[in-house]
């Protein structure tokens, strides 16, 4: 039974600087290029048994730099749609709503077909790839899982997965870059490595 391994992409212009950003679609940095370089130490290539990225470039680049060979695109691994705050910091947002919290109030609505997601519609999503890899997940002879996808999803989906609510999200703090894993233990899931980078 091999684990669920978590990337998130390297570094993109919004990301350095705290914008959150979920449709719009943004390319690495150079530095976002050299991270994602590093993170081909990190992954047991030849213990991958599957290999998903959101379609996102900043997603597909980091996984190709990476070392992933052939990732099937996964539409469902984008980042939690965030409506009317997308490119905006938590500090710009809280200057209109002062106690603002993305994990318990989700977004304002944003342009058409971006109406925002809240922490319950991303936990739903969350669940459906959870369900589709279910499988695969309790397949004693299948390998790792990597998903290479963004921060506020992949921490949505690790709190689904270890039986938390979508808020429960909040608690786990992900870096560009980055790799873990959740794995299980006497047959329950568990955080086995959490936000490690290559530097």
């Amino acid at each position: 039974m091999g684990d669920l391994v978590l990337i998130r992409h390297g570094e993109t212009e919004w990301s350095r600087a705290l914008r959150h950003t979920s449709y719009t679609d943004l390319q690495l940095t150079a530095d976002g290029e050299d991270q994602a370089r590093g993170l081909a130490k990190l992954v047991d290539r030849g213990a991958i048994g599957l290999a998903l990225t959101s379609p996102m470039r900043r997603a597909m680049r980091t996984a190709e730099l990476a070392g992933l060979d052939h990732p099937q695109v996964d539409y469902e691994l984008v980042e939690w749609d965030y409506g009317g705050y997308e490119g905006l910091t938590t500090a710009q947002i809280r200057e209109t709503r002062p106690s603002w919290d993305l994990w318990s109030e989700g977004v304002a609505p944003g342009p058409e077909g971006h109406q925002g997601e809240s922490p319950a519609e991303v936990g739903a999503r969350a669940d459906r790839v959870l369900e589709r890899l279910r499988p695969m997940i309790e397949d004693p002879a299948s390998g790792d899982i990597v998903l290479v996808s963004h921060a506020h999803f992949l921490r949505v989906l690790t709190a689904r997965r270890i039986g938390l609510p979508p808020s429960a999200g909040a608690l786990f703090r992900l870096a560009t870059a980055t790799v873990s894993r959740l794995g299980t233990e006497h047959g329950r899931p568990v955080m086995s490595a959490w936000n490690i980078t290559a530097q």
